[in-house]
């Protein structure tokens, strides 16, 4: 279900007791064998070589590509049709000194493709985090496991294609792990004998008058995740635009919410629902007084406080929300991401699911899980809510609340894959994809 993402600590440990000179050799190979494979007309190869084992991996794999008969050079002067980053290892952090992100600069100004060796020059190899200047790479030759700064942003970003290279080190545990498709082999499918109650029954709260495409695109996707039996509630005068959108699902008003709730294996707070003062109640009040797990998301999420909730809770922020939360800045999320969402499991003492190309889920005691299906087609307006939908119907299945929530992140990554147009797609092309995806 998951794959490793080395920390540089993790990294460290993983090869005490092995012959360094031999594990650079293979790396050196390995970069040079991707060069050869990626780039085979290449015939002026240049790299950036710093003073540690990272720059000593690019002299060899500069070695090898002369034994190749290619043109090899430690200079940027001459032009280049590949260039090596083999700067920083993974053992950089903060911020470059002014020499070296002047070379880094110069590497991203070049026009050839750059090879960055283990992870690109500037990017923390622990956290993905960017305090300076940093290598935009093409590729990145990374070696033994991929690290957690090629997984997540702003790092992400900056690798390019990620071939892991082999050095001859064993595989080991690690604090954060990268979600794979066999998650969705925990996902119960419907089986005989079974009702749909007993398939999961999700309750959607939300939709208020000019919002209710959200609780819509919500409950169909919950149905779509193989739900049994969804109902919806929303303000009385957003009910007949529902009741007009909506075929499948149980339709009423927020006050019959309690009453709905006692069918319900799970409930969606939040798509639509408006951030007034009588929103921000029928919230805290739900969380709580139900006993069910409970995806907050979206106007939910506005102004949310921690409480004592009685059932377990998955939050669903973007960076935006997740810094109102914190009281911090959209951007000090984007470049923070691993320990915004450490700060917000902290803080409401339950899962948070912090939504983006590198969707990332926390747990009180666990390390982070990192689900990078999907693509920059997901960027459009109501995906979230589907999301959202997705894991309600997963927690009312009776998964556990973190990988319900990390099964919903690569489900929905995969549906919008699976999408028949990629330009122009929009959120009901992805819950129209949701079966596909997991079955």
């Amino acid at each position: 279900m998951f794959d490793p993402l080395y920390t540089a600590d993790e990294m460290r440990a993983a090869e005490q007791g092995h012959d360094v000179d031999s594990m650079m050799e293979q790396a050196g190979r390995a970069v040079a064998e991707a060069v050869l494979r990626r780039y085979p007309g290449a015939q002026r190869i240049a790299a950036v070589c710093g003073k540690g084992a990272n720059g000593g991996d690019g002299r060899i794999a500069l070695r090898l590509l002369a034994e190749a008969g290619r043109e090899v050079s430690e200079e940027l002067d001459d032009p280049a049709d590949v260039v090596v980053d083999a700067l920083f290892g993974t053992g950089f952090r903060g911020e470059p000194r002014p020499e070296a992100a002047s070379l880094i600069e110069r590497v991203n100004g070049s026009s050839a493709p750059v090879v960055a060796v283990d992870l690109p020059s500037g990017v923390d190899a622990s956290t993905g985090e960017i305090a300076g200047a940093a290598v935009r790479a093409d590729v990145t030759v990374t070696m033994h496991g991929p690290k957690v700064g090629l997984a997540v942003a702003p790092g992400r970003f900056h690798a390019g294609a990620v071939d892991v290279a082999d050095i001859g080190l064993e595989p080991s545990e690690t604090e954060h792990r990268l979600v794979t498709q066999e998650i969705l082999q925990l996902v119960p499918h419907k089986h005989e004998p079974v009702t749909k109650y007993s398939a999961g029954a999700v309750l959607v709260v939300g939709g208020s008058p000019g919002m209710t495409g959200a609780v819509c695109l919500a409950a169909e996707a919950a149905f779509r995740a193989d739900a049994g039996y969804v109902a919806v509630a929303v303000p009385a005068a957003s009910l007949p635009v529902v009741e007009m959108r909506l075929l499948e699902p149980v339709k009423a008003s927020l006050d019959r919410v309690d009453e709905l709730a006692e069918r319900a294996d799970a409930v969606a707070i939040g798509p639509g629902l408006g951030r007034g003062d009588d929103e921000r109640a029928l919230v805290r009040r739900l969380l709580a007084h139900l006993r069910l797990p409970a995806v907050v998301d979206a106007d939910a999420l506005f102004e949310l406080e921690p409480g004592d909730w009685p059932a377990p809770s998955v939050l669903t922020p973007h960076a935006g929300e997740l810094g109102r939360l914190l009281g911090e800045e959209s951007q000090w999320v984007d470049g923070h991401r691993l320990e915004a969402v450490r700060r917000a499991v902290e803080r409401f003492h339950c899962v948070v699911l912090l939504k983006g190309a590198d969707t990332l889920i926390a747990a009180p005691g666990e390390g982070v899980l990192v689900s990078a299906s999907g693509g920059p087609s997901l960027a459009t307006a109501g995906t979230g809510d589907v999301l959202t939908g997705i894991l309600a119907s997963f927690l009312a299945k009776g998964m556990d609340t973190r990988l319900a929530a990390a099964a919903a992140a690569f489900a929905h990554g995969r549906a919008g894959e699976l999408a028949p147009q990629q330009v122009g797609m929009v959120a009901s092309d992805v819950i129209d994809a949701l079966p596909r995806a997991l079955d």
